[in-house]
């Protein structure tokens, strides 16, 4: 059944019109785009869905636009997290989660809580959910780091399947893939890292490029998953130099500014990100045509 979620995961993006409401032709777009460049799964109201400045109304209205438009009913995980406990469980007694195949919730933030205030909240969270939870740790928004051992604690959890691990610590990595549950997934929470996650027990990657480029980086996934790696790690050079432009200016305004240059989208996010600079869609670009990815869809 997790298999679900081997390969890439896509953390789509929220594409805005310029008077900040969302733009769901966009939106479609995007979903058709990423659907036939062969993602297995769909992470809605992730990190780069902006979801911190997406309402509750809105993110009502994404999830039913996507279950209604899902061209090949790929499996949908659905962000549901915070750093207030008893809201979250509330939510996600009040949500209607039906066509929702997981949820992915992120290590509370600002509250900076120790290992075992992390793993109360996510027990709680776990008995609330009609779902199966998927965990995400990243560090560097959240102020704390959610540890190997905590991870393989929660693993064990009936309802809590997987890790998206966006810490970047492949010592960490290596931990989890060492003490977890046969069946527990190790998800790299970055593009760059999922081939090395993968080479040590990963399933895969959520992928923020993958909004602009599926076909390409799903085939390196895909040929990693099946032990090529020399062709993984050859296909993944072409993304070394445009993965730091997508985040110089903040997630995901990198990524929305490749996708106004493609013609999908237009790039505007919500404050307080704002659009990227031309220079940096000016860079974009031409990195793009000297690392042969604009070509592919121009």
């Amino acid at each position: 059944m997790n298999s679900r979620f081997h390969g890439v995961g896509v953390a789509i993006v929220t594409p805005f019109n310029a008077d900040q409401t969302i733009d769901f032709d966009g939106f479609g777009r995007v979903i058709q785009h990423v659907s036939e460049g062969g993602v297995r799964y769909i992470v809605l109201q992730g990190t780069t869905g902006e979801s911190p400045t997406v309402t509750k109304a809105e993110k009502k209205q994404l999830l039913d636009y996507l279950r209604e438009n899902n061209p090949k009913n790929l499996p949908i995980v659905y962000g549901v997290g915070g750093n207030v406990t008893p809201e979250i469980v509330s939510y996600l007694k009040e949500t209607n989660l039906e066509g929702v195949d997981a949820i992915l919730s992120v290590c509370p933030y600002y509250n900076k809580p120790g290992q075992r205030g992390v793993i109360e909240h996510f027990t709680r969270i776990a008995d609330a959910s009609p779902v199966p939870v998927i965990l995400y740790n990243i560090p560097p928004r959240t102020g704390i780091n959610m540890t190997a051992e905590t991870v393989c604690t929660l693993a064990e959890h009936p309802n809590i399947i997987g890790v998206k691990e966006a810490s970047c610590i492949i010592e960490q990595c290596m931990e989890i893939a060492r003490d977890k549950p046969d069946d527990f997934l190790l998800i790299s929470g970055d593009d760059v890292q999922g081939v090395p996650i993968i080479s040590i027990g990963g399933v895969g990657v959520m992928s923020v490029i993958a909004n602009a480029f599926p076909a390409r980086f799903c085939g390196l996934v895909d040929a990693a998953l099946r032990g090529d790696f020399q062709f993984a790690a050859r296909e993944l050079t072409h993304f070394l130099r445009i993965d730091p432009l997508l985040y110089e200016e903040g997630n995901p305004v990198g990524v929305k500014s490749i996708l106004e240059i493609l013609g999908l989208i237009e790039g505007h996010v919500r404050l307080p990100l704002v659009k990227a600079s031309e220079s940096l869609s000016e860079r974009q670009r031409a990195v793009l045509l000297q690392d042969q990815l604009l070509e592919l869809v121009a």
